[in-house]
């Protein structure tokens, strides 16, 4: 059985599944999947079932930290894990043992989640191919930077699992894969505990099978924190209550220009069925223009990562230089070689299209686009991040899910974009737009 956390934690609750047997069933799928999709950097066992063990002994006391007690995830291998090694894909960095939790981890183990292990990520969280295979099909990226973490999902070796975008990191993995991510609004969740790759871009969140388990993670995860400056003081809203109100159907705004232009034909079909679907089950579709500065987003967007990773990567990169892989060394030295003036002129044209694009909210709840640009390509690549990286660089949350399957059993999946901190919202419409695509989760084949 392919448990979604929402399930699982309804049976722990009723007394029909127990955090060990459950832990038991996600260790049986690492068996069965991990030894051709190599989701996970290591898996430790010993320590998930003592916390499994622990969760069971708390439950049997008549203590439940909420709907995650029990659940087994896993971590992206750039968060902190105190005991753990982080090591970003580094070879230097793979003994460097975290002293301390990231702030997000501290949180989910507060609220009784179970640590699997830590997840594969692209080098530094950027673009070199990993060595994760998409499930679906071996030949195939999962996407990246987040690789392990959506490849893990999508297999049931574990319920759910932290990523982290910074151009289209968490979206694109989910989406070749057949799963659902979160990008929140920048500051929403912390970074604190968390490798960086570009400060002002940086967006941890949640892959999981479905929209409420998303909102189950992003409520544990989310909210202010002292020791990250660049974390929001917003207060979480009640995530589940805005699920679980009455479910009207939404007003959408689809985009086109960029995102139809570089979309492959499959995603132009499925963007084509799925608008008349939504309309036809009552929901408002309308056309919103792009701003004009639209058009410059994916270079911007490049220039800001580049100089700031180059910020953080520069000095080791000169020390270490053969612990770079191609794409991220070429990223950083563009970084380094960037004029002082063109980070300026980005940044201001990152803070005008924030702006801007506040505006094409009048009207609509939520913008509608393509996931990705084409299903899964080969595994020397991780794809394109073309419809990730402007919301990315704009902070806007985002949500992608599932939505059909490609003529080569790819899976291919639609994105939702919500208005500044109005993740509530932006849920409640995915979740809708989940009920009428009533797409049904199978097992990968891999």
């Amino acid at each position: 059985m392919l448990w979604t956390i929402a399930a699982a934690a309804q049976a722990i609750r009723d007394g029909r599944l127990s955090p060990v047997t459950l832990l038991d069933a996600c260790l049986e799928r690492i068996d069965r999947y991990e030894p051709r999709v190599h989701a996970w950097v290591f898996v430790d066992r010993t320590y998930a079932r003592e916390q499994a063990e622990t969760a069971t002994a708390e439950l049997k006391q008549g203590i439940r930290r909420g709907p995650l007690h029990g659940i087994p995830l896993g971590i992206k291998d750039i968060f902190d894990v105190f005991d753990w090694p982080t090591a970003a894909g580094s070879r230097l960095w793979a003994q460097s043992v975290a002293r301390h939790d990231a702030t997000v981890v501290e949180r989910l183990r507060q609220a009784g989640a179970v640590f699997l292990g830590k997840t594969v990520t692209t080098q530094y969280a950027s673009f070199d191919p990993p060595p994760t295979r998409n499930p679906w099909n071996l030949e195939r990226t999962p996407g990246g930077s987040s690789s392990g973490s959506a490849a893990a999902t999508a297999c049931g070796m574990c319920l759910g699992a932290l990523g982290s975008q910074t151009g289209g990191s968490i979206t694109r993995p989910v989406s070749y894969c057949g799963v659902a991510g979160c990008k929140p609004t920048y500051g929403r969740v912390s970074c604190r505990g968390v490798v960086p790759l570009a400060s002002s871009m940086d967006h941890p969140g949640p892959l999981a099978s479905c929209v409420r388990d998303l909102a189950l993670l992003l409520q544990a995860i989310g909210g202010p924190d002292p020791l990250d400056p660049a974390c929001s003081s917003q207060p979480m809203p009640d995530l589940l209550a805005a699920l679980d109100g009455p479910a009207r159907p939404p007003r959408l705004g689809r985009l086109r220009g960029l995102f139809e232009d570089l979309a492959q034909p499959p995603l132009r079909e499925l963007m084509d069925q799925v608008s008349e679907r939504f309309a036809a089950a009552d929901a408002v579709v309308k056309e919103v223009a792009l701003p004009a500065g639209f058009a410059e987003v994916l270079a911007r967007h490049r220039t800001v990562m580049a100089v700031e990773a180059a910020a953080f990567h520069g000095p080791r990169l000169r020390r270490h230089p053969q612990d770079y892989e191609p794409k991220i060394r070429q990223l950083l030295q563009e970084g380094l070689a960037c004029p002082a003036s063109e980070y300026t002129h980005c940044k201001a044209h990152q803070a005008q299209l924030r702006r801007e694009m506040s505006s094409r909210f009048d009207g609509v709840d939520v913008l509608l686009t393509p996931a990705t640009t084409g299903p899964a390509p080969p595994a020397d690549t991780t794809g394109d991040p073309a419809f990730n990286s402007p919301w990315s660089y704009t902070g806007l949350p985002t949500v992608s899910i599932p939505a059909g399957w490609s003529a080569e059993g790819l899976p291919l999946a639609i994105q939702l974009v919500g208005a500044p901190f109005a993740e509530a919202q932006l849920l409640s419409a995915a979740a809708w737009c989940e009920k009428v695509l009533d797409i049904k989760r199978i097992e990968p084949p891999a």
